[in-house]
């Protein structure tokens, strides 16, 4: 595993988050395009608290022979109100747990990636948690982008954008 690699990975991502959420309207981060689809808001709140309450959390844990804490970030959406909070602060509140998890990162002294806990689905690593935080962050990346392209495809008619090719699987 690179960890040097995966460490500036997370900070990209950071920088990529914050790009991808700057200059949207109220009206924009709020919206989705149905009911069962998490807005702009809904990620960006997914993943401050996943930042904070799972993956530097169940790393640590991990790290250190510890029972995870447990998390619910489907029910979090509606508990915590996400869609309600205001984006500007939402995203601060990320990149700044961001820049804790990065120091925290840098501050473990020769982690053994290979420590595990067991779980009701079998045995996970330390490494796993450390990739899986990776890529959980490369894949609402992809859906912070999708929402950007599915609100602004409700803002072009009567105009169509077949054209650029974004609407071809």
């Amino acid at each position: 595993m690179n960890v040097a690699f995966l460490k500036r990975a997370l900070a990209h991502d950071a920088d990529v988050i914050g790009a991808l959420l700057a200059d949207i309207s109220p009206e924009q981060a709020q919206w989705k395009p149905d009911a069962d689809t998490w807005s702009l808001l809904e990620i960006i709140n997914h993943l401050y608290d996943e930042e904070r309450e799972d993956f530097r959390a169940h790393l640590d844990q991990t790290l250190h022979g510890l029972p995870w804490s447990g998390i619910a970030p489907f029910e979090w959406i509606t508990e915590r109100r996400y869609n309600e909070r205001d984006l500007a602060a939402s995203l601060q509140a990320f990149l700044t747990e961001r820049r804790a998890s990065l120091a925290w990162l840098d501050s473990l002294a020769a982690p053994n990636w290979d420590a595990f806990i067991a779980l009701h689905f079998g045995d996970l690593r330390a490494g796993d948690v450390f990739v899986s935080w990776v890529a959980h962050d490369q894949w609402h990346i992809q859906q912070l982008a999708q929402r950007r392209l599915d609100y602004t495809l409700t803002q072009i008619a009567p105009y169509d954008a077949e054209y650029s090719g974004a609407l071809e699987e």
